[in-house]
């Protein structure tokens, strides 16, 4: 297996483990009527991420790869929102997993972003 091989199963594996963590860590949030839209919402955008970037992989040209890639950054990013709003209106005690979960969607959409800034050139 090629070192680019490697990468890309490895990262198939980190957003697959992105989006089974948030769907773990939205059961720790407090019940009421603004988790569970926001609870909606973050699981669509965690899952899809990985979903995403798997089908990225398998693009058939560069424009489809840019096309897919583009929806992943969106929904990494989207995802990032959905966990600053969680911290910001203090829906979760578990802390230390919404730093982490927080600090795995950012580095995500930091590797996704330049893929996508290199698949333009």
């Amino acid at each position: 297996m090629t070192e680019k091989e490697q990468f890309i199963t490895q990262l198939k594996s980190r957003t697959k483990k992105f989006a089974v963590d948030t769907i773990g860590f939205c059961d720790s949030l407090k019940t009421c009527k603004a988790s569970s839209v926001i609870t909606y919402q973050l699981v669509k955008s965690a899952t899809s991420t990985g979903a995403n970037y798997r089908a990225a992989c398998r693009a058939r040209s560069k424009n489809e790869f840019f096309s897919k890639i583009c929806i992943v950054v969106e929904e990494a990013d989207e995802s990032e929102y959905w966990l600053e709003i969680i911290k910001d209106a203090k829906l979760s005690n578990e802390i230390d997993e919404l730093e982490r979960l927080l600090k795995e969607a950012l580095e995500i959409n930091k590797i996704m972003s330049k893929a996508k800034s290199s698949s333009y050139a």
